[in-house]
């Protein structure tokens, strides 16, 4: 064995390595890159999911893009209101008090109260199904029951309920809105998550037309206007329309209402979806419609 050879490898390795490391020495610093501490400062507020749903590659891209300007403070779509503010007054902006919301989808007509008309057997989504002569629901203004609003949802916050519509998990909810932007038939809305009256229906058709697709549908009858002491609700495009800025919970509307399109949501924190909808008990019957 050459000894003599091993050590000139030896050495001449270890020289090349001195080397390379000072050349690497010399390039950090002449190419450092100053991060902005607001990055770290804003990337630590961000839920961390890095899923996707802001349209940036994910939390850190989310944070570098509004520290340069490139983003909003609402940038973080997973993490709704509350996040916002936070990132809001890192970055020195006034973002006013975050109001908690949830989504609510304005449908109940289920299987035994709203018919088919025919059994839709393409992709599970409710663009696809609206495409293929909207699906195989005879109420062509309620919910398709597919997967769009779960598939974008990032707290995996809603369900299918027994009757196959689509329901919110409030526990879960963090009012981001996804759901909402992907709805083909914008039944879903973002409301104060602390709004207990929900008007669940937003059927374009009125009186009999309506009733003969769903048994639940909203009839346009406006009883719902007259007994309202704030005047929060109106009806528009023939359903209801609940002004939660004036809306006081009160709950008139919903005894008011002849088909009990109008439920009130009773919270729960033992009930695994945080509560349920209910029908208030009538005054008296309904007249006949």
């Amino acid at each position: 064995m050459n000894w003599s050879l091993i050590w000139k490898a030896g050495i001449g390795l270890a020289g090349l390595g001195i080397v390379l490391g000072i050349i690497l020495a010399i390039a950090s610093k002449r190419f450092h890159v100053d991060v902005d501490p607001r990055v770290t400062e804003v990337l630590a507020v961000l839920p961390g999911s890095n899923c996707g749903a802001c349209g940036l590659a994910g939390c850190e891209a989310a944070a570098e893009a509004v520290v340069q300007g490139k983003a909003t403070a609402k940038v973080c779509k997973a993490g709704g209101p509350e996040v916002a503010v936070k990132v809001g007054e890192i970055m020195g902006l006034d973002m006013g008090e975050a109001v908690p919301v949830k989504a609510h989808i304005h449908c109940r007509g289920g299987k035994s109260l709203s018919p088919l008309r025919a059994v839709y057997q393409g992709v599970s989504s409710c663009r696809a199904a609206e495409i293929a002569m909207g699906g195989g629901k005879a109420c062509p203004f309620g919910c398709l029951g597919l997967q769009d609003c779960a598939l974008v949802c990032p707290a995996n916050a809603i369900t299918f309920d027994e009757e196959g519509i689509r329901r919110v998990n409030v526990k879960k909810c963090n009012g981001c809105g996804l759901c909402a932007d992907v709805c083909p038939r914008g039944l879903i809305e973002m409301v104060p998550a602390a709004a207990t009256v929900f008007a669940r229906c937003k059927s374009r058709y009125t009186g009999k037309r309506a009733s003969n697709l769903c048994k639940v549908a909203c009839i346009g009858c406006k009883k719902c206007e007259k007994v309202c002491p704030v005047e929060a609700i109106r009806v528009e495009n023939g359903f209801a329309v609940i002004d939660y800025d004036k809306c006081t919970n009160c709950g008139d509307c919903a005894v008011a209402c002849p088909t009990d399109t109008i439920q009130i949501w009773v919270a729960n924190p033992a009930d695994p979806e945080g509560g349920e909808f209910t029908v208030p008990e009538k005054e008296k019957a309904a007249e006949p419609v």
